[in-house]
């Protein structure tokens, strides 16, 4: 009888000890929608949000990724850096375009890695032959159903401060403050001096949602240039009327150091008019 309680307890603990494992190194494409309002739109407008892919691959032709892009039925597609690797081949990247950018419009801007390549330039010219709108410092009006949308976009700050901070003053240069406003950024930490300008969503990643993330807990353990127990890791963030959104990124087996509770990232958003829903909660 105490043998067959030991066998039973040592079942118990091996299921448990295998369940946690497989959570914590489970790397299947995830999903994650936020909705954010607005009164600066009369409709919705979804977004699939990509960062950091560096290259990776979801099956063959990159069928894997792309199908659950469309299962989100995207008004837009926007990509805020290290799509591309500085090590692996582009061909994930290419394949992806090819998917994608003949479907939706698609906006991009660049990471540290595709600089760290020393290919930041032609990269760009392969997304630009694609069909995809590359931001470096500049802007474009996204139409939606009739409804316009400024896509703002900076190079990573690989590129100097001083470029850098032109690049930012270039992207709002001019925009009309009335339409909403999206600035693609790839780092994070730069959500302060971001937010100083026109800006109503930015859309950052690098970070990979801090690799090794704590269950239950919003936070990671480790992000480039934020270090231990970085501040911006994944989810949404606000400094006043600006909001951040950090992607965890869709890296997989790119990563140097294993993924632990802390899946790769689709992200989709909605945005909506939040004064059409307040009046239809009235009545």
């Amino acid at each position: 009888m105490i043998h067959k309680r030991k066998i039973i307890v040592f079942a118990a603990v091996c299921a448990i000890v295998c369940s946690f494992l497989y959570a914590a190194f489970y790397n299947r494409l995830t999903v994650t929608e936020y909705r954010i309002g607005t009164d600066k739109l009369d409709g919705p407008v979804r977004i699939a949000f990509l960062a950091d892919l560096h290259s990776d691959v979801y099956g063959a032709r990159q069928e894997g990724l792309i199908a659950r892009i469309t299962e989100q039925n995207p008004d837009l597609i926007l990509m805020s850096g290290d799509i591309a690797d500085d090590v692996i081949p582009l061909d994930g990247v290419t394949e992806l375009l090819a998917g994608i950018a003949n479907r939706f419009g698609c906006y991009y801007v660049t990471g540290n890695h595709e600089f760290w390549s020393g290919q930041a330039g032609a990269i760009k010219d392969i997304f630009r032959e694609y069909g995809v709108h590359v931001l470096e410092g500049g802007h474009a009006a996204a139409s939606v159903r009739g409804q316009l949308i400024n896509i703002c976009g900076v190079d990573d700050p690989y590129i100097g401060e001083a470029a850098f901070k032109r690049q930012l003053d270039g992207a709002f240069d001019d925009i009309d403050g009335k339409l909403y406003t999206i600035l693609l950024s790839h780092r994070p930490e730069r959500f302060e001096q971001e937010s100083a300008y026109k800006c109503d969503l930015i859309l950052a990643g690098h970070a990979h949602g801090g690799q090794m993330r704590v269950p239950f807990i919003n936070g990671g353990l480790y992000a480039p240039d934020q270090g231990f127990f970085p501040k911006y890791t994944g989810g949404v963030y606000a400094v006043n009327a600006t909001r951040m959104v950090v992607s965890r990124g869709l890296s997989r087996g790119s990563t140097r150091i294993p993924r632990v509770f802390n899946p790769p990232e689709l992200i989709v958003i909605e945005l909506y008019n939040k004064s059409f829903n307040k009046s239809n909660e009235k009545g």
